[in-house]
């Protein structure tokens, strides 16, 4: 998608030197033409790098907050479950300011087609957070964050099956190479001293909660594509907004249903108590989670909106290298040898894709310039027959 977009506009920006100019003015036309089609391509490019930025500040923080939860005595599953889809209200605030676009007004798909996929999705998303608030109290967040980056392998193989995504080398090798990184990690966990501190069990259990989050959280990306390529049929950002709202209050249903139900409710107001450094960073730290989660959640729709959700995954992967350092530096979490070369075939399996993408790109846009060539080939012989007659 982000390809034919590019693509089509930098078709569009050289009508000049490739049609030349037209005797009736047209020449000048098509050139201005042109430097619109330009301006639009880095608008549009600006966009998505903005959507790339905030999607990797708000992953970042949000881990890291995460992690400080737990370790400034907060131990409810379940309110970090929350904390993950709990600012969706701040949604509804940006959905209120947001025009209604009239042209899409007579398009909008009915309500009986998408209750049931907010409920659904939010009932996975739902689930996908409890597994990542286990996992990210039983694992170090240096850790946590490398094996979460086999996402991004499963997300190749939801794509290909959801999205039709074409599944090359380069693609297989990042989802090999993604999938012995995290194995590497689990295997080398009781070399480094990671898990000296966590009950028997409970480093594996975190391992595996982390690949089965990682695996839901990609078909989760595809779905999403998917709604927005058959159902919405539209990628405003006011439907964006729509779309996370809807969800994300059902996932945080699932979540409070949860709390009441485990009882974990009646040690919130101890648990306030005793966080380090009083209420109110307790409530600080909850609240900077929440809107750093859902900064991120929006930013990887408009990536899943703009380009594809293989996109928005790989930008999610290029946080990978940033959350193990800070937690180095904040938590003292140990960068083992192990955990570095880890780190480093995760990247690689990152370059892997990214060099993919830019393949892909580059032959489209031969492609398109071809034919291009050819129609202009055509257009011009069409001409001479006329001046021959």
């Amino acid at each position: 998608m982000s390809h034919a977009q590019e693509i089509q506009l930098q078709i569009r920006g050289t009508p000049e030197s490739e049609f030349g100019h037209a005797e009736n003015g047209g020449g000048s036309k098509a050139a201005d033409h042109g430097r619109r089609s330009a301006g639009g391509s880095v608008r549009w490019w600006l966009m998505v790098m903005l959507d790339m930025l905030v999607l990797l500040s708000g992953q970042t923080i949000a881990t890291l907050l995460g992690r400080l939860y737990y370790n400034s005595g907060g131990n409810s599953k379940w309110m970090a479950t929350l904390t993950v889809s709990g600012g969706s209200p701040l949604l509804a605030i940006l959905l209120l300011l947001t025009p209604p676009h009239s042209a899409g007004a007579g398009t909008q798909p009915p309500a009986s087609k998408m209750v049931p996929i907010y409920v659904g999705l939010g009932i996975l998303i739902g689930l996908d957070n409890l597994m990542y608030s286990y996992a990210l109290q039983y694992l170090p967040v240096s850790t946590f964050a490398l094996v979460a980056a086999t996402q991004l392998g499963f997300n190749a193989i939801t794509s290909r099956l959801i999205n039709k995504q074409r599944f090359t080398a380069l693609i297989a090798n990042s989802v090999v190479v993604l999938t012995f990184s995290a194995t590497l990690l689990g295997v080398g966990s009781s070399s480094d001293g990671t898990s000296s501190n966590l009950p028997h069990g409970k480093y594996t259990l975190g391992f595996i909660l982390t690949l089965c989050a990682s695996a839901v959280f990609a078909l989760i990306l595809s779905l999403l594509e998917v709604t927005f390529e058959k159902v919405v049929r539209t990628r405003t950002f006011r439907w964006v907004l729509r779309v996370q709202l809807y969800t994300n209050i059902v996932a945080s249903m699932v979540s409070v249903c949860g709390l009441f139900a485990s009882g974990e409710w009646r040690t919130i107001p101890g648990e306030m108590a005793a966080f380090k450094d009083g209420r109110a960073r307790y409530v600080a730290t909850l609240v900077g989670t929440a809107v750093s989660w859902q900064a991120m959640s929006v930013a990887t729709l408009r990536l899943i909106t703009r380009v594809s959700s293989l996109f928005a995954n790989v930008t999610g992967t290029v946080a990978l290298p940033l959350v193990p350092v800070f937690a180095v530096v904040l938590f003292g979490d140990k960068m083992s040898g192990i955990k570095a070369v880890a780190m480093l075939m995760a990247v690689w399996g990152f370059l892997s894709y990214v060099y993919q993408h830019y393949l892909d790109g580059r032959r489209a846009a031969m492609t398109k310039e071809a034919d291009a060539e050819c129609r202009v080939c055509a257009a011009r012989a069409g001409g001479d027959a006329v001046l021959h007659a």
